[in-house]
């Protein structure tokens, strides 16, 4: 008798299943990633239906452009959070985490991990500070414009004081990330999208209104805590402990050559991300921010959901380096890059079908996207991004960072296209900038870089 006579009744099609799991290239920690972008689309339609049920749509745009106002935070972080990642993943390739969560293995890199640990708690905290009050006074500044028969001042100060403490957090995390940990910070990130949503449901069903998006940071700060303070207590409590560490890292060294230029490129990378929304509030008013704002949480959880294929595998990547086996590293990213652009390719594609249709199916929710010519143009432009993402993240895996003047040129070109487009020709002008800037210049320009790299890599 064979082994498969053997197995239950099921079981075929489950090794068909966990067959088709291994061949595009989900592990656990891509397995809860994708979960969460899942559950962001399908929640993201729910709120979609509860926004225009009870909203209006000027209540709409201020909705969306707090949510773009908050993405300043990269103006305060610095481009730190990436460098922690990579920095602790290769710490990590000496260390692992012993059955009771604390951190065992090579001293010399577990000393190096706290020191790391240490430097980035300090410099959170007072970043957190600086991004309440800095965007707090400017965005009411921004806001006031538009804010005749809003009541968004109460909602707004809230969110800024929240999202401070969500910045502090955030270092933790990628800590963890880099640590390896990545299947349970996703695990935890996916509860936070869901309590998140269901927050905001229950204020928008209360009659809320923008306390709705104070709900949602709300619920990402707690779990953040019960993620640090409870899951991973141990692994955390050398941190904490007043012993001086032997071996450091050395920040002018080790962290700031990389630092200075994520730093640059994250500041002008809120132009490629976050400006489409404020641009058109301000010319065209809310209601055609939220038309934008809704369309592109939409466009960016599709563009997250395809990067979480390589994104989790980042601290892989880094341990691969360290033990400089090129030739592996090489073969696993090529693998995730081309499965997670054809998975991409299918999802955009429907999602651009729903929208075609909506306008028969639910009008009244359709009017509240942009028009569904718009909607291509912005995943076009999401799909030519998606090689260029995936190459930076391998070459920064490296602790090197080649893309200094290439992100630069990027980020302002998208940033000039989409304020031109988007002040003369409202949501559409500003997709139409968005996809040409990508694919006239982000695309070919990292290319380029990426030939280079690969050849100079030692």
């Amino acid at each position: 008798m064979t082994v498969d006579s053997r197995l239950p009744h099921d079981s075929q099609p489950r090794s068909r299943l966990r067959r088709l799991i291994n061949r595009i290239e989900i592990d656990r920690a891509t397995f809860f990633s994708l979960l969460l972008r899942v559950w962001q689309l399908l929640a993201g339609a729910v709120t979609v239906y509860f926004i225009a049920e009870h909203f209006s749509p000027e209540l709409q745009g201020f909705y969306y452009t707090f949510a773009s106002l908050m993405a300043l935070q990269t103006f305060f972080e610095l481009g730190l959070n990436i460098v922690i990642v990579n920095v602790a993943s290769h710490e990590w390739a000496k260390l692992s985490l012993d059955e009771s969560g604390a951190i065992r293995g090579d001293d010399r890199a577990r000393s190096r991990l706290i020191s790391l640990g240490r430097l980035i708690a300090g410099w959170y905290a007072i970043a957190a500070m600086l991004f309440a009050i800095g965007v707090g006074i400017g965005g009411y500044v921004f806001l006031a414009q538009q804010a005749a028969g809003i009541e968004w001042i109460g909602p707004w100060c809230a969110i800024t004081v929240l999202s401070g403490g969500l910045l502090w957090l955030l270092p933790f995390n990628a800590l963890l990330e880099g640590c390896g940990q990545n299947a349970i910070v996703n695990r935890f990130r996916l509860l936070q999208a869901v309590t998140a949503s269901l927050g905001v449901w229950i204020c928008i069903s209360a009659g809320l209104e923008l306390w709705a998006p104070v709900a949602a940071v709300a619920a990402r700060v707690m779990w953040d805590v019960v993620l640090v303070a409870v899951r991973f207590r141990r692994f955390f409590r050398p941190f904490l402990a007043p012993t001086s560490t032997t071996a450091r890292i050395e920040w002018t060294r080790e962290i700031w050559p990389l630092q200075w230029r994520l730093a640059v490129q994250g500041c002008v990378g809120y132009f490629s991300y976050s400006l489409m929304t404020p641009v058109l509030f301000h010319y065209h008013g809310p209601a055609v921010a939220g038309q934008m704002g809704m369309t592109w949480a939409i466009v960016t959880a599709i563009q997250a959901a395809g990067l979480a294929w390589v994104q989790t595998r980042v601290p892989r990547f880094g341990v691969l380096i360290a033990r400089r086996d090129f030739a592996e590293l090489d073969r696993v990213f090529r693998r995730l890059t081309l499965v997670s652009l054809q998975i991409l390719l299918v999802v955009s594609a429907g999602v651009w079908l729903a929208a075609v249709h909506s306008k028969d199916w639910f009008p009244e929710i359709a009017a509240r996207f942009l028009s569904p010519s718009a909607t291509a143009v912005l995943l076009a432009g999401v799909l030519l991004y998606h090689v260029p993402h995936c190459m930076s993240m391998y070459m920064r895996a490296h602790k090197r960072d080649p893309m200094l003047f290439t992100n630069v040129l990027s980020s302002m070109a998208i940033g000039a296209c989409v304020f031109y487009g988007g002040r003369e020709f409202a949501g559409l002008g500003a997709a139409i900038g968005y996809a040409v800037a990508v694919g006239m210049v982000v695309l070919p320009c990292m290319v380029f870089v990426w030939v280079g790299f690969r050849k100079t890599r030692s």
